[in-house]
């Protein structure tokens, strides 16, 4: 371009050329151009056809952007908002995650649980604009632009962050100008649909890195085994270099490439103020990961039950505690490994006061296919041995016909002509208190009571108490289910137990602690309180394994026949905790045995459970007494008595007033001390009365009276001296 072009013309009073004089000739018709003109007034006009030439281009690529979006469909992001289903434990922690229906792993994560170097570092070299531009960046924009006018081709993307988002929600393999001009246009409609906030959150739940693995809490758990709430610079800047070229960069494949492009983001972060030179530098000297983790798979058995159960729940709050969970984990498998091959174990524990299942090890490892991991042995149905005897005697002592000081003998006994059972040493202690017979678990005084209360009843009682219990094909229930000839699961003869650390009430089990919330469960009963106190203060009592201290939890084992299953069940105020060890296919395992096996597992878990256990609350009812203060009929239980309901002297005993049932209107409701009359028929005197297993004082005639200090349900109990019983439930008022 020519100075006249670019300077204008000079006055002739400024030496330009004069009319009809020769020295404009002697010029050529030109004037040089002032100094000014020749230094500032050049690139000003050319700085202004180069602002008239972008603004130009803008509006061009304004109007072609309005005209190529009324051209688009409206946005669609429902494949973009699929996520894999995440388990998490009571206080959100990850139990384990499912992948998507297509095999990808791509975890529900938000901006807010990221660590924030990262966020500065992936917005530093990605996108530096990003918390000001409207989903386009201008500068960027334009100079990609230009580039492409001036190469021909595209030589930079100019790409945002929410382009690169619009890209990923819909992806196109081309890549050419209304490919481009298409991401522009969904990046605008994704801020405005979204705001940075939502569109932040889509390119840390979508991003790419590798194999089927999207989106950076799933990278982070993937290539350094964590959640991205913490990371290291070098981490950081690994996660944002992964997503621009995911499959040649993989660490796990590529680590080469993979540091490199780390470096890379090390270096630019640093230039742009993120780190400092120096923490630049100490981060490449971290090593990149080679190799992909296994993502976690705590509590897989509840997990899988679940999501089974609710599939489309993207996101499940147990009730499990995954520390515990953990560690009773690890527990499960070490022990089941130095047990023997192919053995496996579970572990339940259930938080008494509200029923909720504190961890649930179904197995010895989930993914070991020697010991059937894949089975859940909590939900197996199994003999339990010796494990059901505390129910036995919580019946007897409801019905009033023993105590835990009551004598029993422990001696050789034909209950039918094929029936003789043996304690499990093979020898007898004579006779022994039912406190002693329950702590050592003999076989002998267990059957003898069940036999009173009759074993119809006992299975009747369990089942009324919400357990599913199995017995063999075509048969009734007999005297060999004192000793496990039945079937239960680990699940329910922990909720059993945990029954009687609640004065005997079953508790409903709950695993979830979002949904729907389940429909309330009649009460189930499994022993009155003073019954359930009583089994309780004995079996704090029993001896324990080997280096464990004593009279810290209340616990029994079992161990069924055959050597096929051990296990162990204890509890405190706080929480009951069930264990078993066996084969998961019922082979036998010779010398597999409650004492020996499971129940030093039970006591390890107890205290990996952590506290102090707390003892629970005597009932104001309870009878603390010795054998010799007890009254006569519940002092010794002869084998020759008749039992429950047996006639005497050929006139049963029968509690003629109050009936069974009955509702009796004492004014107690008004502040009146009354007196409840109590009448029995039958029997060999002397009586004694009991109410809710308490004697009733001077009480020891067939009609006596007895003063209630309240409202409510009472069971009304009379012994006679040959030890024959009666009982009734009246509601007074």
């Amino acid at each position: 371009m020519s100075t006249d072009a670019a300077c204008p013309p000079p006055s002739a009073g400024e030496g330009g050329p004069r009319s009809g004089s020769g020295e404009g000739n002697a010029l050529s018709g030109h004037v040089a151009p002032s100094p000014a003109c020749s230094a500032g007034t050049l690139p000003r006009r050319g700085g202004r056809v180069l602002l008239s030439l972008i603004f130009t281009l803008a509006l061009l690529l304004a109007g072609a952007l309005w005209r190529y979006a009324t051209t688009l469909p409206p946005l669609d992001l429902t494949q973009a908002s699929l996520r894999s289903t995440v388990i998490l434990d009571r206080k959100g922690q990850l139990l384990r995650p499912f992948a998507t229906a297509d095999g990808r792993w791509r975890l529900p994560v938000t901006a807010d649980a990221i660590d924030p170097r990262y966020l500065a570092m992936l917005k530093a070299y990605e996108d530096r604009r990003f918390d000001s531009h409207p989903g386009l960046d201008p500068a960027a924009t334009l100079r990609a632009a230009w580039q492409w006018l001036a190469h021909g081709k595209i030589v930079s993307g100019g790409s945002t962050l929410s382009m690169q988002v619009a890209r990923l929600v819909e992806p196109r393999a081309e890549r050419s100008l209304p490919a481009k001009l298409r991401q522009m246009v969904r990046a605008v409609a994704l801020e405005r649909t979204l705001g940075k906030s939502g569109v932040l959150d889509l390119y840390l739940a979508l991003a790419p890195y590798g194999g089927p693995v999207e989106g950076v809490r799933a990278a982070s758990l993937a290539y350094f085994g964590r959640e991205p709430a913490r990371l290291s610079f070098a981490e950081s800047a690994l996660l944002v270099a992964l997503p621009q070229s995911p499959e040649a960069r993989r660490p796990d494949r590529f680590a080469a490439n993979a540091r490199r492009a780390r470096d890379r983001v090390l270096d630019i972060a640093a230039e742009r103020g993120v780190l400092t030179a120096a923490e630049a530098q100490a981060a490449k000297a971290e090593p990149v990961p080679v190799a992909r983790k296994q993502f976690p798979m705590l509590a897989a058995h509840a997990a899988e039950q679940a999501h089974a159960a609710d599939p489309d729940a993207r996101v499940q709050h147990l009730t499990l505690d995954a520390r515990l969970q953990a560690s009773l984990e690890a527990l499960a498998t070490e022990r089941a490994t130095a047990a023997g091959p192919a053995l496996s174990a579970a572990i339940l524990a259930i938080d008494n006061r509200t029923g909720a299942v504190l961890a649930h090890v179904g197995s010895a490892g989930y993914l070991d296919a020697a010991r059937a991991g894949a089975v859940d042995a909590t939900q197996a149905v199994r003999s339990p041995g010796s494990a059901l005897k505390p129910f036995i005697y919580a019946l007897a002592f409801e019905d009033g016909l023993a105590h835990p000081e009551t004598l029993l003998d422990d001696r050789p006994a034909r209950f039918s002509a094929s029936y003789a059972p043996e304690n499990f040493d093979m020898g007898f202690r004579g006779t022994v208190t039912a406190r002693v017979a329950l702590q050592q678990s003999l076989n002998l005084p267990a059957v003898e009571l069940l036999d009173a209360v009759g074993a119809a009843r006992f299975v009747a009682r369990l089942r009324g108490a919400g357990a599913t219990i199995l017995l063999p094909r075509d048969t009734a229930p007999g005297l060999p289910v004192a000793l496990g000839g039945l079937g239960i699961t680990l699940t329910d003869l922990a909720r059993l137990y945990a029954g009687l650390a609640r004065s005997g009430t079953v508790p409903a089990l709950a695993r979830r602690l979002d949904g729907t919330p389940a429909a309330p469960e009649p009460e189930r009963r499994v022993a009155d309180p003073v019954a359930a106190w009583y089994v309780a203060d004995i079996l704090r009592g029993a001896p324990p394994p080997e280096n464990a201290l004593p009279g810290r939890i209340s616990f029994k084992t079992g161990t069924s026949y055959g050597y096929r299953d051990a296990w162990a069940v204890g509890f405190d105020a706080r929480v009951t905790i069930a264990v078993w060890i066996g084969r998961p296919d019922g082979a036998s395992v010779p010398g597999l045995v409650g004492r020996s096996h499971a129940a030093p597992i039970l006591f390890d878990a107890f205290a990996r459970f952590g506290g102090e256990p707390e003892a629970l609350p005597r009932p104001r009812d309870a009878l603390v007494a010795t054998t010799a203060a007890l009254p006569p009929p519940l002092r010794h239980i002869r084998r020759d008595a008749p039992k429950t309901f047996a006639a005497t002297l050929g006139v049963p005993l029968k509690i003629a007033y109050p009936p069974d049932g009955a509702r009796v209107d004492l004014g107690l409701g008004e502040g009146a001390q009354a007196r409840l009359a109590l009448k029995a028929l039958g029997g060999q005197p002397p009586l004694t009365w009991m109410v809710d297993g308490l004697p009733v004082a001077e009480a020891m005639r067939r009609q006596s009276e007895w003063s209630p200090e309240g409202a409510g349900f009472a069971r009304i109990s009379v012994m006679d001296a040959a030890g024959a019983s009666d009982s009734v439930v009246v509601r007074l008022e």
